[in-house]
């Protein structure tokens, strides 16, 4: 699978595309904003786009939704859990976003993401948000903001919750094989690895 990725919004948000190498075949993961940025490295790369995947409803996850709805006409895929966040995505960040296109499917766990010869598995993973999912490919993890490099994400939001995030991390994450490489929403790739050693809310939770 090949990966690439731009920063977008104001809150950096890591945008993905995972593409399949033999047909150019991809997805695009968590657009937040700059959807013409987007469309120009999909043209560049030459991808055939297949689905538009949310891992949570958050503003600065979903805010070029709009944009390329309109440039594929491709579905549009989020857990139903964060259809209440989705359809108002600035409540409790004092910030408006013009309302996206309704999600055209609603995932859950298990669920299979077909692209080319490639596939990405949902993974429930609420805490951060009620409907936060990773997706899973056996070798790379896009997990939006249930972890990050040194960090977890925000549990103060609207359907938050700290115990929920973290047995999201331990029963879901760290199971998976220890060289499974992670793509955050914000910040810099890790591995499942290097969080369980070094990121100290898994050291402090998994030491209670």
């Amino acid at each position: 699978m090949i990966v690439k990725s731009l920063t977008v919004s104001m809150f950096g948000t890591n945008c993905y595309l995972a593409a399949c190498p033999q047909t150019n075949e991809a997805v695009i993961i968590d657009p937040g904003a700059d959807g013409k940025g987007i469309i120009d490295l999909v043209k560049s790369l030459q991808y055939t786009v297949k689905y538009i995947l949310n891992t949570h409803g958050h503003i600065d996850h979903i805010g070029a939704n709009g944009n390329l709805k309109a440039e594929y006409s491709v579905p549009i895929l989020l857990h139903e859990a964060d259809l209440k966040i989705y359809n108002n995505p600035g409540f409790g960040l004092g910030l408006v976003l013009k309302k996206q296109p309704q999600p055209d499917r609603y995932i859950s766990h298990g669920d299979l993401i077909e692209f080319g010869s490639e596939s990405l598995t949902v993974i429930e993973t609420p805490g951060h948000s009620p409907g936060g999912v990773c997706f899973y490919s056996g070798s790379l993890l896009f997990c939006g903001d249930t972890l990050f490099s040194g960090s977890i994400g925000r549990t103060d939001l609207a359907g938050g919750s700290f115990e929920t995030l973290m047995s999201s991390i331990c029963q879901k994450i760290l199971p998976l094989p220890a060289e499974t490489v992670v793509y955050p929403g914000h910040g810099p790739a890790t591995s499942v690895k290097n969080e369980v050693s070094s990121n100290p809310f898994i050291v402090n939770y998994l030491q209670k």
